[in-house]
């Protein structure tokens, strides 16, 4: 029997505030531990809970940008439970009245190769709720010790509706929910210091049944591509167990991502079992339009959403554009570099962007101050935008979007050529001086080449390469870079390439 698995995660996002969810301590990462806490925190008797609205802001701002129906009316519930990293013994959440409802998350599935786009859905929400983090333990050979710093900080949690169906879709919908909030300025979505985590719920059906089989939750799921091999394998051991016979439990695992294996960690709780009850110290919150309004101005256009326009507005390929849009810093620079180099020269500031820019910030250069950047690269392709430009590198880059634009005119004029843009570019980077300045101090200006000379080679060129010829002219346009490297030979690599084109195209089409 064929099966196919039903899937929905429930991602958990530290909102990106200054002080925590019910008080003013200061939330943070990187403190000597329980040094981020006060009454509140620790729950000690009298101390009461007193909201965050820059919270509040942040999570009707992520609904906005999820297209969320945002709750006119939301409420603070308590989900009793014993957690050993909490001083309460419950968490203040929301269970029946969340601040967000529906929503979706559009996401790209990886195509058949590299520089093509995948296919793309959007996978819909269930809610939007907001809660309070727990503190963290820390297991020694013997012992435990918990750092209450965590406990109390803004979180939020996203959970989808069961409507994915393989590994892949989790992982694309989690690296557009990671970009979603980061573009948001939400949460800075760091998996390793707990900003972003997530749990999957799973189970497997026949093919061309409607009704869910019995639901695993996938615990501890600490990086992108955990989830995606934890998920994977859960699809497997349960198929695994029916078809020899034996009956799948409704349980919580525990997924080891370096040994890509599980085991059951306990019998999965049901929402009685949380025994929820309104949290008698908070009041109901009341969304009007104007806080909406408010918020949905500053709503940014996201990436998929920025790539269409790229595509529309600067005709730029999906080869540049599945890099450029996954940074929002990068993405900008790119834009006012393409508006300063004028119409038609898009996609060649893209390509001094990706190729040359992105290279000499990943390798730590002048160019650069700060840590090494990385490239971004698609969320259908392998780590997404986990890997984004280091912004900090980017904003400090002694490139200017203004530089990048004059050297492409430069090129498109044929004043130097590439190969000496490359040098210029190299020299641009590490003292921020203009290029044309640059070609001129080193002689990389391109000399001036004769017409009549240029056109014989071009028609050398033609007579000694017969086959390109034909192949021209029968309508294959790219046979014309077999005529091109013969005339750049002749002309010792100082010709205009883009005159070389227009020379040999013009001799062509009389022949």
């Amino acid at each position: 029997m064929n099966y196919e698995a039903v899937i929905g995660l429930e991602v958990h996002v530290q909102i990106k505030t200054q002080s925590k969810m019910f008080t003013r301590v200061a939330a943070g990462y990187g403190h000597e531990p329980n040094t981020l806490t006060d009454p509140v925190v620790l729950a000690l008797p009298g101390a009461l809970p007193v909201m965050n609205k820059a919270a509040l802001d942040a999570i009707i701002k992520a609904g906005l940008l999820l297209g969320c129906k945002i709750a006119p009316v939301c409420k603070w519930d308590r989900k009793n439970y014993f957690y050993p990293d909490s001083p309460k013994n419950y968490q203040i959440s929301q269970y029946d009245q969340p601040i967000c409802l529906g929503g979706s998350v559009e996401i790209e599935l990886p195509a058949s190769a590299r520089n093509l786009m995948g296919e793309h859905k959007k996978i819909p929400l269930t809610r939007i709720h907001l809660e309070e983090d727990v503190g963290k333990l820390n297991h020694g050979a013997t012992d435990s010790l918990v750092d209450y710093n965590r406990a109390g900080t803004p979180l939020m949690e996203i959970v989808s509706d069961p409507a994915m169906h393989s590994a892949e879709e989790a992982y694309a919908y989690l690296t557009s929910i990671r970009a979603t909030m980061i573009y948001g300025g939400i949460s800075d979505c760091d998996m390793e210091k707990g900003q972003l985590r997530c749990d999957a719920n799973i189970s497997i059906r026949p093919v061309g049944a409607t009704h869910l089989g019995i639901k695993v939750e996938l615990k501890n799921l600490n990086s992108i591509s955990f989830v995606r091999d934890g998920i994977d394998h859960e699809i497997k051991r349960q198929i695994a167990v029916v078809e020899r016979g034996g009956t799948l439990v409704q349980e919580t695992r525990d997924y080891d991502g370096q040994t890509g294996t599980s085991q059951s960690l306990r019998s999965k709780e049901m929402a009685h079992d949380y025994r929820y009850f309104p949290d008698p110290d908070l009041m109901p919150v009341r969304v009007d339009a104007e806080w909406k309004t408010r918020l949905q101005a500053e709503c940014p256009e996201l990436p998929f959403a920025k790539q269409r326009r790229f595509f529309e507005q600067y005709q730029v390929p999906y080869s540049l554009t599945s890099v450029l849009v996954w940074d929002r810093m990068l993405a900008d620079y790119f834009e006012a570099a393409a508006q300063l180099a004028g119409p038609g020269k898009a996609q060649a500031v893209g390509n001094w962007i990706v190729n040359d820019l992105l290279r000499e910030l990943s390798r730590g250069s002048a160019a650069a101050v700060g840590d090494a950047a990385l490239r971004p690269r698609s969320p259908a392709r392998d780590g997404g935008v986990a890997a984004p430009a280091d912004t900090h590198a980017l904003a400090t880059s002694k490139v200017r979007p203004a530089h990048i634009a004059a050297l492409v005119g430069m090129v498109e004029a044929g004043t130097v050529l590439t190969n000496a843009a490359k040098e210029i570019f190299i020299e641009m980077a590490a003292t921020g001086d203009q290029p044309a300045a640059i070609a001129e101090r080193r002689g990389l200006c391109a000399a001036p080449i004769d017409t009549n000379e240029l056109e014989t080679w071009c028609r050398d060129a033609i007579a000694a390469n017969p086959k390109a010829v034909v192949e021209f002219k029968s309508g294959k346009d790219s046979a014309i870079n077999a005529l091109k490297g013969p005339v750049m030979k002749a002309a010792k690599g100082k010709a205009n390439p883009k005159l070389v084109d227009e020379t040999l195209r013009c001799l062509l089409a009389v022949m």
